[in-house]
Formats: C-alpha cells, sequence, structure tokens
C-alpha cells in the first residue's frame, strides 16, 4: 500500500505537472487501466476506430503521407481492419531524415525535437507533440503500478541518456527531490563509481530501480563480488529497458537486490512498445501501438514466427510513425496472459538485427551463441564481440589477469567452430571496454548484413 507521499505526489502534485505541461497523462493512464482488462474483440475493435481516425487525420494533414496515400490510391476511410496496414510501405530511418519536414503535421504546435542515442549507427533526429508524450508517460505509470509501486515512491534511474544527463536544470532537479527520483550516470563504470552507486542504493533505501540491464547486472556483479548486501533494502522491482534482457542479467539483478525485474521493451523513436507484468507477461501497449512482425521483403508474419518488429503508433499525429522499422527481432504471441489483461503479448524480443551474426555459409544466429562461450570463462571480466565482415570478427577481452595464448586459443577454436573455419578470429586484450554515447553497452556488434 502507498505511503501518504507517494499517494499526494501521485494523485496531486504529478497530475498538476502534467497539466502545466499541457498533458493528457492522468486521463490517459485511467483509460488505459480500464481498457487493459477488456476482451481481444472489444480492444480490436477499439483499436481499428483509432487506426481510422489516426490514418484520416495523417491523410488530411501531413503533407508526406498525403503525396504517398494519393499516389498508392490508399484512403483511410476505406480501412476495413487492421491488416489493411500492410497496404502502406515501410517507414526507415533513412526515410525520415530525407522527409523530415513534409513528415510534420500542418496543425502541429509546439513540436519537440528528440534524437535517438545512435549507439547502433548515426542518431535519428525527429519530433514529438504533447498527446505522444502523454500517451508514453500514461502508458509507462500504468505499467509502474502492475508492480505495487507507483510515482512518488523512491527511485533510482541509472541512465545514459544525454537528454536527461545535461538537462539538470534547477526546476528538473527540483521536481526530481518531490518525486524522490535519483538519476546515476551509466557512462562510467570504475570501480570507485560502483562503490558510489552501491552507497547511493544503500542511502536512498529505493522502492524501486530503473536502468539499462547492462548497466544493473554490472553493479549488482560488483556488489557480489565485493561481498556488500544489497538484499535487505526493500526494494520492490528493477524495471529495465533499451536493452535484450539476458537471463543471466534477469538472474544477477534479482538475487543481488532481493527484487524480480520487470523487462520493458520500447524506445525514444518507437515508442513505449510493451512491458512485463507480474505474471511474466510481455504486454503490448495495444491502445496505442500496433505490432507487426515482418520478413526481410516487408511482408507481415504470422504469430509465433520471428521477423523484425514493425510499430505503427496511434498517438504520433503530429510526426506519424507508421510501420516503422524497428530494426528488432521478434515474435508475437497468440496467447492471453494469465494476469487476464486483454493485452496482446510479445512471445520473444531477440535484440537488434545487429545483435544477430553470419556465419561464413550465411547462417544467421543469435549472438547468444557466442556470448555463451565468452561467458563461460571465468578468467574474463569483460568482452565485445564486433563482426567485422563474413570472414573476420574481432573479440575485445577484459580478462582478470593476463590473457593466457591457451584460453585465446580456445576462443578462437570454439568461435570458429560456430562461425567458419575460414573465418579469422582476432582476440584482444583491452583494459576497459566503454559504454556506447548513449550510456548503454552492446555484447555484439555485426557490420555484415543479413536482413
Amino acid at each position: 500500500m502507498a505511503g501518504l507521499y507517494t499517494s499526494v505526489i501521485s494523485s496531486v502534485f504529478f497530475p498538476l505537472h502534467e497539466r502545466l505541461k499541457k498533458h493528457d497523462t492522468v486521463a490517459v493512464r485511467r483509460k488505459m487501466e480500464t481498457t487493459q482488462w477488456w476482451d481481444g474483440k472489444r480492444l480490436e475493435e477499439f483499436r481499428l476506430l483509432r487506426l481510422r481516425q489516426f490514418l484520416a487525420e495523417v491523410e488530411a494533414h501531413v503533407p508526406y503521407y498525403r503525396k504517398l496515400f494519393a499516389e498508392s490510391g490508399f484512403r483511410a476511410k476505406e480501412i476495413r481492419g487492421i491488416a489493411d496496414l500492410a497496404r502502406l510501405p515501410l517507414l526507415d530511418k533513412t526515410a525520415i531524415r530525407a522527409n523530415i519536414d513534409t513528415l510534420r503535421s500542418e496543425k502541429a504546435k509546439d513540436l519537440a525535437r528528440f534524437n535517438t542515442g545512435g549507439s547502433s549507427g548515426e542518431p535519428l533526429v525527429f519530433f514529438i507533440g504533447k498527446e505522444r508524450v502523454s500517451h508514453d508517460i500514461a502508458a509507462k505509470w500504468r505499467a509502474t503500478r502492475w508492480w505495487g509501486v507507483d510515482i512518488g515512491d523512491p527511485e533510482i534511474v541509472v541512465w545514459g541518456s544525454p537528454i536527461e544527463l545535461y538537462a539538470q536544470d534547477r526546476i528538473r532537479a527540483l521536481r526530481d527531490r518531490l518525486l524522490r527520483t535519483r538519476l546515476l550516470p551509466a557512462f562510467e563504470m570504475s570501480k570507485q563509481k560502483l562503490d558510489h552507486f552501491l552507497e547511493e542504493i544503500r542511502s536512498m533505501r529505493p522502492k524501486m530501480l530503473f536502468g539499462y540491464p547492462s548497466a544493473l547486472s554490472f553493479i549488482a556483479r560488483h556488489a557480489w563480488a565485493s561481498g556488500q548486501q544489497m538484499d535487505d533494502l526493500g526494494i520492490k522491482v528493477a524495471f529495465v529497458t533499451s536493452e535484450r534482457l539476458y537471463d543471466e542479467q534477469r538472474r544477477q539483478i534479482s538475487k543481488t537486490f532481493g527484487c524480480p525485474v520487470a523487462n520493458g521493451y520500447g524506445g525514444r523513436d518507437a515508442g513505449f512498445i510493451a512491458h512485463e507484468c507480474v505474471h511474466g507477461g510481455m504486454h503490448i501497449t495495444a491502445e496505442d501501438i500496433i505490432v507487426e512482425i515482418v520478413d526481410q521483403q516487408g511482408a507481415s508474419l504470422p504469430c509465433g514466427t520471428a521477423g523484425e518488429i514493425v510499430v505503427t503508433h496511434l498517438a504520433t499525429r503530429d510526426f506519424p510513425f507508421i510501420r516503422y522499422r524497428t530494426g528488432d527481432i521478434g515474435i508475437l504471441d497468440d496467447r492471453f496472459c494469465a494476469c487476464g489483461r486483454g493485452l496482446p503479448l510479445l512471445r520473444e524480443i531477440q535484440g537488434r538485427t545487429t545483435d544477430f551474426l553470419v556465419a561464413h555459409d550465411g547462417t544467421v544466429m543469435h549472438g547468444l551463441a557466442l556470448i555463451y562461450i565468452l561467458r563461460d570463462q571465468p578468467e574474463i571480466r569483460e568482452f565485445k564481440i564486433i563482426q567485422e565482415r563474413l570472414d573476420f570478427t574481432r573479440i575485445l577481452v577484459v580478462p582478470l589477469a593476463g590473457l593466457k595464448p591457451e584460453l585465446i586459443q580456445k576462443i578462437s577454436a570454439r568461435f570458429k567452430a560456430r562461425l567458419g573455419e575460414r573465418v579469422k578470429i582476432a582476440v584482444e586484450e583491452v583494459a576497459e571496454i566503454p559504454a556506447e554515447k548513449s550510456g548503454k553497452f552492446r555484447y555484439v556488434v555485426s557490420n555484415v548484413r543479413h536482413y
């Protein structure tokens, strides 16, 4: 049960804060807390109605889509089902960069300029309106409450985005103090920094943690290795997002901090796509976001089949994201969660297309096939796999002690067994492996095209 302070913050201060920013967050969240329990048929009818309204607005007021619809003979009023979306082309980062001005609605006001972190290439610049912000915050707020915590409960955020880290003015700092949110930068993970992070967590005794799975698991491993007990602080849940959550990371975070781990999936560009509930279901924010799984040619795939995740965000009339390619690989589920919510499920999020590697014979495999080779070596503290070419892969390794020749030979042999005997494997000892500019850490980067 929420304490008095949390109740005041979540029911009075935060709603006032959102109203002053001209956001409809509270009303949207309340509606979402009703619609999440609708059955599949009712929810689908609601989504179709919203899709028709959204596409009609886009057709009338967004120059890029007005032209595209006219050229392709597509009419919003003729939409009969969500599957009709497949008649439209996919939207990718290249198209957004080339058409950034004509993608803005002629009715748009007070758009905020955003950009992705660029951890997998050139950052994407785009714009977000107040409707989109309200809906994304509401979706995250709803998911937070699934775990028995709320806005106003003490929270430690381990993050790396310059947007959050470089914008800590006095007003924002005051807001964070009132919300009891403390931000820790995820860029540097030295022993001194890690000890500081653990001190901050212990002194604050937060109800929830939030951050990249790689950052939180790194902190957790440090606490475990240095014998610092962190499971007696009353932490109720650790929310992770923005990267693939590996099973080992989930176990490490949960074991160290004595709490469950709730996975979230989304991005600054694509929106708050899905979140895990207490029963383990990865629920799509279906009221706002239509998720398709497509093959390499852009054709929709059925539930249970892996392909690229493509999203249409129904609260983006000001700067539409329609059939937007996320670059992530996933699988839709045709089952419903034991929690009783009617929200559809993502069965699996396998990671970014760049998290996959290609063997010399053309076989595509997930990076986990090679990650586990390195993770099983107790002599290795950190690592990163970089597939430069089909015939050349580099492995950056931070060893606990010096990198012995026999270990290099063993790693090379096992990698060749997976990638092919003709592939050159270079194992390089390094002092540290820095995070990406975004603050994320990527175990695998492939420069070989396969999706």
